[in-house]
């Protein structure tokens, strides 16, 4: 039901603005609007008609209603005033401290005046500050975990953001060096080969420059004969033929024809064939290119692991580094992730483990949580084995504890997705060491986990061959 306070509220609300009259006028239809909003409705509109009813009006301009105006300015006068007085916590009629609350009108009262008429029927509350107090103390506290929850993750972005930076500054670095020791091989391959092709320059100018000696003086001298010939050919009858016998051996002297030279050219072909290929094939026999089938997701690794530059090795540290805490972390067992996973196919790596006395290998569910302890089990979403305490184990249930003869310096993790099978084995003698066999529904991931600070885990580079298939056409 409407409170009388509304419900006059309501009469002495113009139906333009919605606000208390001001300056309230009043049409031929009887409806009143306040005179700067008819006006500005009229200019809009084009034409003086009625905003509530349609009905054109020709009074311009519009009677004033001077009685409204003033029920209007009282009314505001006195909501003014109980306003002030409720922030005051006053009775503006009693100048009493308000103890009550009217929740009809949502406002505060004294005592004296719930017996009023203007509240009568009303619902009061008593000592209604303390309540309200304690239910927003209610609602406060969630606010202000929220609040703290927000500058946590707000604190957590900024540290986010400045170890974005450092990665990629440091990756920046590591690439960068990585280039450098291509482009210095590069280098090298390039000055011997430049220093091969002047070297057989020089060896064949050299060739050349001697037959062309050779040459010179061969023709020389032919020319001397030929020149010693015209002259007898001109010579008077009595003393050529006195020397015609000489003359004609001198003519029959044999002259060897010109030989062609052969192979006295560049071997271009030599220098240039395949060459990016030659210098690949190189790299490979240097060392100079080498190929991990596993590199490892530094954002997925425990905080108290040290990775290596180059990403595959790493070893347990005491001291816990200040890195930012995404989902995709390790915050209880010491672990990381490879940063390829796979859901299908045939896949083996090889780890070095050497005289290390605590770890665990093994692939894991791409699904898998990451935060707190899990079973390390296929159950928990693990396929792994673990070395602890010198005894070889299989993480099954219950565990299954290993025969190993020789302890493995390397082992090797081979997995057969679609198989369903994950072995594990010394590549040394090719001794097996425990086969998993499951039923895999999802990505799967390599698994690394140590807890030892002695010895490293290294992911082995495996040999690369360069092969060329015959085309049959």
């Amino acid at each position: 039901m409407a409170t009388r306070s509304s419900v006059l509220e309501e009469e002495l609300t113009c139906p333009v603005c919605y606000e208390i009259y001001r300056d309230p006028v009043v049409l031929k239809c009887s409806h009143s609007f306040c005179k700067v909003c008819l006006q500005q409705y009229w200019r809009k509109k084009g034409s003086q008609e009625c905003p509530v009813c349609r009905r054109r009006s020709p009074m311009n301009p519009p009677i004033p209603s001077l009685a409204l105006k003033n029920i209007s300015e009282a009314f505001l006068q006195d909501r003014a005033q109980r306003s002030a007085a409720a922030s005051e916590g006053h009775c503006h009629l009693h100048n009493e401290k308000l103890k009550l609350v009217c929740l009809d009108d949502q406002t505060s009262v004294y005592v004296i005046c719930q017996t009023s008429a203007k509240h009568e029927h009303h619902k009061l509350l008593q000592d209604a500050a303390e309540k309200h107090k304690e239910d927003l103390k209610s609602a406060l506290n969630p606010l202000q975990g929220k609040l703290q929850a927000l500058k946590e993750v707000k604190q957590t972005c900024n540290q986010t953001a400045e170890h974005i930076k450092t990665q990629a500054r440091h990756t920046e670095r590591l690439i960068k060096g990585e280039f450098e020791k291509l482009h210095q091989f590069l280098k090298e391959e390039e000055a011997g080969r430049i220093s091969a092709l002047r070297e057989e320059e020089e060896q064949k100018s050299h060739m050349m420059k001697e037959k062309i000696e050779k040459i010179t003086k061969e023709i020389s001298s032919l020319s001397e004969t030929i020149r010693a010939l015209e002259q007898e050919l001109g010579a008077e009858d009595v003393s050529f033929l006195l020397k015609y016998k000489e003359t004609q051996r001198r003519a029959q002297c044999p002259v060897r024809d010109p030989v062609e030279v052969s192979g006295a050219l560049i071997n271009v072909a030599k220098h240039l064939g395949n060459l990016s290929y030659r210098v690949w094939e190189k790299m490979l026999e240097k060392n100079e290119i080498k190929y991990t089938p596993i590199i490892l997701d530094p954002n997925t690794a425990h905080r108290n692991l040290m990775l290596a530059k180059d990403l595959k090795s790493i070893i347990y540290n005491d001291f816990r580094q200040k890195l930012p805490d995404p989902p995709g972390r390790f915050d209880v067992w010491r672990g990381i992730l490879g940063s390829e996973g796979f859901s299908s196919g045939k896949h083996y790596w090889d780890v070095e483990v050497g005289d290390g006395t605590r770890w665990n290998l093994g692939v894991v569910r791409e699904s898998i949580k990451r935060k707190g302890l899990f079973p390390l089990m296929p159950e928990g979403g693990v396929w792994s084995i673990e070395l602890h305490n010198g005894k070889f184990t299989a993480k099954t249930s219950p565990h299954a504890f290993l025969s190993v003869g020789r302890k493995p310096q390397r082992i090797r993790v081979q997995l057969d997705w679609d198989r369903g099978e994950l072995s594990f084995s010394d590549p040394s003698n090719n001794t097996p060491l425990y086969t998993f066999k499951d039923t895999f529904t999802e990505k799967l991931f390599p698994f690394f986990c140590t807890s030892d600070n002695r010895v490293p885990l290294k992911i082995c580079p495996i040999n690369v061959s360069v092969t060329v298939a015959a085309v049959n056409l």
